[in-house]
């Protein structure tokens, strides 16, 4: 879910991807490019990205994802599941009407 979010805002390199994992989650979230291509692979492979080479900012050459139409509606559905499961598990972690203790 959160390779297709980032993907939504326009193609960038694995390399790019993990940098933006760590950015926009305060350091909290580390991909590992152990994890992270095999992951684009799959998600390739599914048809909800596209690959083409390119060169990054510095010059060098990098195999560049973007986001397709069924990644799109992918994307969607992923949201829709996150939702119910922070709501899920809200529900879980809330404290109990009258205060009850378990």
């Amino acid at each position: 879910m959160l390779i297709l979010q980032l993907l939504q805002w326009g193609p960038q390199h694995g390399y790019g991807i993990t940098q933006m994992i760590r950015a926009r989650s305060s350091e909290a979230l580390q991909v590992e490019t152990g994890s992270l291509y095999p992951a684009l692979h799959r998600l390739e492979r599914e048809g909800w990205l596209k690959s083409e080479w390119g060169q990054t900012e510095s010059n060098q050459r990098a195999k560049f994802y973007r986001l397709t139409a069924a990644g799109r509606q992918q994307l969607l559905r992923e949201r829709d599941r996150w939702a119910q499961l922070v709501d899920a598990i809200a529900g879980v972690m809330s404290p109990e009407p009258g205060g009850g203790t378990l």
